[in-house]
């Protein structure tokens, strides 16, 4: 009986070690297996980019902590991420990506020299290794191919201000990947052009009326004004409304144009004014003009007989610090803000408010099949990127010795190319191919 007790706890402590060891094992290989992981997901990427070219030898940051974007997702997963009903394209955050952008200073014709912010000195490059990244879907990379595919015997034309300028050299740069626009038409000032790309019969155009209603604009190509602009708010702008049902898709928006001062008519009759004192004119405020805009604009586009697929761009925020772009105002940051770490400013919370207002108000009046224009909704994204814009590298070399006795300006509200404003084309892109 004693011998038999005996064999028995010898084969219990046998089975205990045989559990514990087993145990070990498995604990083991599970703290293996997430080491594993962890290294391969925040490992550090080697990046070594000599492509872009500038006056200075600049070289992209030397390590980032993600894996580059997907640079073209199959269509079906483009479906599936931005029409399941939970993505917002204009909610998310800006993540590194260490694939840069897709052209550079050296590839691209059509950069203005006050947005070639590498050929002009800009020192730093960081600003270039970001993407826009919204919350619960993925965004594909423009393709140059297969946006001009989609436009193929189609006509896109871009309304509006400067800014609106700045996107169609971005979307050009890109395009150029695939196919080289030739230009086929300017105004006396190139702020109206027009490119033509032969392969895909497609048509790019650029239409200048910064104010899309009816304005006498006594300012020269310096900015600087002889007399107190005159705007009717009653009447829109000819130059866009009597080509508008050639087009097939349009990008169109107000802008910081309505800060400038300027007289008020409707009916050919002074109502007001923005900013003119020793006019003996009532003050009614930018932001009564801009309204009236704007639905002026929407109501005009809504009604026309040609549906054209039209994106309402929102206001674009700029990023001056410590002052205006004419009271010493600087933008000298070199990375995004995240969410919640920049509030957005009085003038563009006032516009961006009336655009949404004004879109909400036009789109409870038509039918959602009807409906052809869509919130372009980059206010946000934008907010984000204070180190997307040329500053003081709008001029060339600004701080070399022939310019020091030379006043430098900074350029905080357009975008340097390549930079921020190429995920606009990211964003549009998704936009048509989910509509």
């Amino acid at each position: 009986m004693k011998a038999w007790n005996s064999n028995n706890v010898i084969k219990k402590q046998f089975s205990l070690v045989f559990v514990k060891f087993a145990v070990c094992f498995l604990l083991f290989g599970l703290a293996y297996r997430l080491f594993l992981s962890n290294f391969q997901q925040f490992s550090r990427i080697e990046v070594n980019d000599t492509a872009f070219v500038s006056d200075n030898t600049l070289s992209p940051p030397a390590t980032v902590s993600l894996p580059p974007v997907t640079d073209d997702l199959p269509e079906n997963v483009v479906d599936r991420t931005l029409q399941n009903g939970k993505c917002d394209l204009f909610i998310g955050d800006w993540v590194p990506d260490p694939s840069g952008p897709v052209y550079t200073n050296a590839t691209c014709y059509t950069i203005e020299s006050h947005q070639n912010c590498m050929k002009n000195g800009r020192p730093d490059t960081d600003y270039l290794y970001w993407r826009w990244n919204p919350r619960d879907c993925e965004l594909p990379r423009f393709s140059p191919k297969k946006f001009l595919n989609l436009m193929r015997n189609k006509s896109f034309a871009f309304i509006g201000d400067s800014i609106m300028r700045n996107h169609v050299q971005s979307l050009l740069c890109i395009l150029s990947q695939e196919e080289q626009g030739d230009e086929v038409y300017h105004d006396k000032q190139f702020k109206s052009r027009r490119w033509y790309f032969p392969t895909h019969n497609f048509t790019l155009s650029v239409i200048w009326s910064p104010f899309l209603a009816k304005a006498t604009i006594f300012e020269d190509d310096n900015g600087v004004s002889t007399d107190i602009i005159q705007l009717h708010l009653d009447k829109l702008d000819d130059v866009w409304t009597r080509q508008f049902d050639s087009f097939d898709y349009v990008v169109i928006a107000g802008g910081k144009w309505y800060l400038k001062s300027a007289i008020y008519y409707e009916n050919e009759k002074i109502v007001g004014c923005h900013y003119c004192p020793g006019k003996n004119i009532t003050e009614v405020g930018f932001d009564y003009a801009y309204r009236k805009a704007m639905n002026s604009t929407m109501k005009f586009i809504t009604s026309s007989k040609n549906k054209v697929y039209t994106f309402f761009r929102t206001t674009t925020p700029d990023h001056f610090e410590n002052g205006e772009w004419n009271t010493g105002g600087y933008c000298n940051r070199t990375g995004p803000f995240k969410e919640g770490e920049i509030d957005i400013g009085y003038v563009d919370e006032v516009m961006r408010k009336i655009e949404l207002e004004e879109f909400e108000s036009i789109s409870r009046t038509e039918s959602a099949d009807r409906l052809t224009m869509k919130l372009f909704d980059t206010t946000f994204l934008s907010l984000l990127r204070p180190d997307g814009h040329p500053g003081v590298y709008r001029q060339y070399q600004p701080f070399a010795k022939e310019n020091k006795n030379k006043k430098i300006q900074n350029d905080c509200l357009h975008w340097c190319l390549p930079g921020p404003i190429d995920s606009w084309n990211d964003v549009m892109m998704g936009m048509l191919f989910t509509s």
